[in-house]
């Protein structure tokens, strides 16, 4: 495994297996699916990724007339899920949820001697949701808005601490892209547990932890605690009165992926049903709203190498940061 590959492949890390099909049985094929498929989900339930996984797995079990089961596999940032796939029978009844971390390269550079490869072992099928990210601080920070928390943080260096879900998880990144591009000091906590994170965060023993849309719904109604930023161009509507980070640095965004990926070796006929019962749900209006009301952004339609196309771009961006602030996770 090379570092180089994220900003050099000019296919996309996610298209490394799309040319390494072999043959399978043609019954296989023809009758797929025949039993229920388990869908890889590499973090915890609770968080964002488990919300999104699990609206995507509804969608898709109603279009593939078998069940679709969730199977949370947190560990090593998503790595213990992906390895666990990556080795997998290359049948279509195991699927990953593909993040950043495990679809994009980052954790190639984040983590020694991963179990896979992202480019090699596995192949594209789409992506279902984006999520963006909001910015929670402790009551205890004062300021009315994300401007002032900054002013805060610029006039007490050291003393502004915020959680993450470890080093290299896209909300980690952020904090650390805001902090660089805005000369900050500040001190990551970066938690093992989301549910720990989040306990500390409202108890004060943590000030700030950048989370996504959907986590972010859980502390709307939390006296001790308020939103002050999210990670978007525009305010989002169903925040109102919370301003992005762009009014603070002009143009910023940041969003998190989800789409799904299976075994490099997966026959195309299989991967080319999974496609095509994604592109359905995600016309489907009931569909959308789903993402919707958990706070995620359904992706548009599209083919396998529309989101490998994505994973590339999103795993450039945040590999430049990774180097520039040599992070290494444990």
């Amino acid at each position: 495994m090379t570092i180089a590959r994220i900003g050099a492949s000019r296919r996309g890390v996610l298209l490394g297996g799309a040319g390494a099909l072999l043959a399978a049985p043609r019954s296989a094929r023809a009758n797929w699916p025949d039993r229920p498929i388990r869908l890889v989900i590499p973090y915890g339930g609770g968080g964002q990724t488990d919300i999104v996984s699990r609206v995507t797995a509804e969608a898709l079990a109603q279009r593939l007339g078998q069940p679709v089961l969730p199977d949370n596999r947190p560990g090593g940032a998503g790595n213990m899920a992906a390895e666990s796939v990556a080795r997998a029978p290359a049948d279509g009844y195991t699927v990953l949820v593909a993040t950043l971390g495990t679809n994009s390269g980052l954790n190639a550079l984040l983590y020694r001697n991963i179990g896979y490869d992202a480019a090699r072992d596995f192949t594209p099928v789409g992506m279902f949701c984006t999520t963006s990210n909001l910015l929670i601080v402790h009551n205890s920070v004062p300021g009315r808005d994300f401007g002032e928390v900054v002013a805060w943080i610029r006039a007490n260096p050291g003393k502004f601490n915020f959680a993450s879900a470890g080093v290299g998880a896209i909300t980690h990144l952020i904090m650390e892209d805001v902090g660089a591009r805005l000369n900050l000091d500040m001190v990551h906590v970066p938690y093992r547990q989301t549910t720990n994170a989040m306990t500390d965060l409202i108890a004060g023993r943590v000030q700030a932890r950048c989370l996504g849309l959907p986590e972010g719904e859980a502390l709307r109604t939390t006296p001790s605690v308020r939103a002050v930023a999210v990670t978007t161009p525009a305010p989002r509507p169903e925040w109102p009165g919370v301003p992005p980070m762009s009014e603070t640095i002009p143009g910023y965004e940041a969003s998190s992926y989800f789409g799904l990926a299976v075994p490099a070796r997966t026959p195309p006929e299989v991967v080319a049903r999974l496609n095509a019962a994604l592109q359905d749900a995600l016309r489907d209006e009931r569909v959308r709203a789903a993402y919707a009301r958990v706070g995620a952004d359904p992706a548009d339609p599209h083919p396998p190498e529309v989101f490998a196309a994505r994973a590339q771009r999103e795993g450039e961006r945040w590999a430049t940061l990774i180097r520039r602030l040599n992070l290494v996770a444990e």
